[in-house]
This record gives C-alpha cells, structure tokens and sequence, in this order.
C-alpha cells in the first residue's frame, strides 16, 4: 500500500520505538447488524452490502507482548482459554493482522499475542474481526509505528469486510462488503438479549443459499439504502422505533439451513422483544428489548426453551478498539 510508509531507525534496520513498554492490552467489541441489505454478487462473486453495525458489550481482549530476540520475528498467539475451535495460527485474523502490520511498517520485530475471547465464535457478531482490529491497535503501539486511524483502517480492510468496524465501534454504516464504514450518531443505550448456538454457521453457506432462494423466487436482489425512520430511531435512542425497522437479507437463508431458529426469535419476541433477528449471517439470534426488566423476562425465557446453547443480556453501543493497559 503506497501510503503506508515503513518505519525504521536511522540505520534502516531497526523500527523506531514511541516507548519503553513491553505489552499493550487492547480491547475491542463484537457487534449485530440492525440492518442488512444484500445486493446480487458481481463479477468477482462478492454481494454488495448496505448495513448498520453496532458494537455491543460482549469483548475482545489482545495483549501484544514484546519478545525476546531468540523468537526470530515471529508471531504467536496463546488463548487465555483454550477453545479447540479457534486456531492460533495464521489462519487466526490476530496473527495476520500483527503480520501485515509488520510487512506495511518494515518492523522485523516479533510479538507474542494473548487473547482472550467473550464474542461467540462463528456467531456472526465478527468476534475474529474485533480480534484482528485489537491486534492491530495493539502491536502498531507496541511497536511505536505511529499508523494513523485511517491508515489502520487500510490495512483492516484487507483482512476482511468486518474488520475495519470494530476499530471505529459505537454504531456505523457500512457499505461496499461492509469494509467501508461512516460513523452514525446515537443517542442513548440499547439493551440486547442474544440467543447463541453451539454449532456456528459458515458465511460463504449462507450466501450461497441466500443466492439459491433469489433464484428460485426469479429475483435479483439489490443492496437497498439504510431507511430515514432506522437512522432517526438512533439518533432520538428510541429502542421501539428502532425495531420497527431492523431488517436482514439473510435471515431467510440462514433459517432455511438452521430452522430451530425460527423458534428462537418467536419463543424472544413471544417474552417480550421488541425483535428479534438474525445477526449478520447467523446463527446468533439478536433480540432488541425495551429495559432491564424486558431483558430479564426475554433471557429467562430463552434459557427455559433449551433452544440455546447460551443465553447472553448486553448493551450498546460501545467504543472500538482501544489500549486499556
């Protein structure tokens, strides 16, 4: 990338340094789509995309640790708790992140990621796209390479469409795969109840089947802008507003491939959601309630149905990434 310029020391070899620390813990969130709107897929088969993201409660945690000079530059990544689902290595967004940040800059150092989870893993609330923006936060102050928001954001659209949003959180439109993404105000707090699956759902599945149900209906879908009524409940924080407008393209096709969650989202809106849908490609159900007590009722319920393998209470929206300590 021409405008990402690398960093080094006087004699070229060595990147220049802000500080002395040796870790740098950095937080970042998942989120749910209030919104998704899905257009046909072009010539390169990616669908273009109009949707609303918004960062929840629910954690990302990477520490970026220096290392010694006997690790050869490398980069390693260690969960703070095991999970035979999450690989550590290169095929994690981490240590990819951490790597191109490296190969964009001309660091030659290596750093030792820690990560600790708490986004459901293959849940469609992005929690490998948090991991990968905390990374990159993490490690260009690590490393002192002095990138810029939108110069991070670069970088975090080449990892992929979701991991440029949870560097900027709060609540955003993204546009394009999602990778671009414009910040919208908000007023206020939601509260969400979130119904989890123990078996997550591929993306690239629940596109191809979103393309199959077009077909068969003799439709081309277009990606339809974001609706006047769903950035006005935002900015007024007025949670009935906004659910009469929550809306997701994919829903359809992920309940053609997972029909329990059909039930999912009566048994929420039945305890008293305001709406439950589908977050981003599935499988996690995001049901938008009124106040803590609607929270409570909803969480009880869907605990009791034993149609959720977890039952999480959160809120939004929350910041991005961001260095903590």
């Amino acid at each position: 990338m021409s405008h990402l310029r690398p960093v080094s020391g006087p004699t070229g070899s060595c990147p220049v340094r802000s500080g002395s620390a040796t870790s740098v813990r950095v937080e970042a969130p998942g989120k749910v789509n209030l919104f998704l709107s899905v257009g046909a897929p072009g010539k390169d088969g990616y669908h273009p995309l109009v949707t609303v993201f918004q960062a929840v409660r629910l954690i990302e945690t990477v520490t970026a640790r220096r290392q010694s000079r006997q690790a050869h530059g490398r980069v390693s990544l260690v969960l703070e708790e095991p999970d035979a689902t999450v690989p550590t290595d290169r095929s994690n967004l981490a240590v990819r992140a951490a790597d191109l940040l490296a190969e964009a800059t001309g660091v030659t150092e290596g750093v030792d990621l820690l990560l600790r989870k708490r986004v459901p893993v293959a849940g469609g609330m992005a929690g490998g796209s948090a991991d990968a923006a905390a990374a990159l936060v993490a490690c260009n102050a690590l490393w002192g390479t002095g990138l810029d928001v939108s110069e991070l954001t670069a970088l975090a659209a080449r990892l992929g469409a979701d991991v440029p949003f949870p560097l900027i959180g709060a609540t955003a439109i993204g546009r394009g795969r999602g990778d671009t993404v414009a910040p919208v105000m908000t007023r206020g707090t939601f509260q969400w109840v979130l119904g989890l699956q123990q078996e997550g759902l591929s993306t690239p599945a629940v596109f191809a089947r979103f393309d199959e149900l077009s077909a068969a209906a003799g439709t081309r879908p277009v990606a339809e802008e974001v609706p006047g009524p769903l950035t006005a409940a935002l900015r007024s924080g007025d949670p009935v507003a906004l659910a009469a407008t929550m809306h997701n393209d994919l829903q359809d096709a992920v309940v053609d491939l997972r029909p329990e969650l059909a039930e999912v989202i009566r048994v929420a809106q039945e305890a008293g959601a305001l709406r439950a849908v589908v977050s981003g490609a599935g499988p996690t159900v995001a049901a938008l309630v009124r106040d803590a007590g609607a929270a409570q009722r909803v969480h009880r319920a869907l605990r009791a149905s034993g149609l959720c393998s977890r039952v999480l209470r959160t809120d939004a929206p929350v910041a991005g990434a961001r260095v903590v300590g």
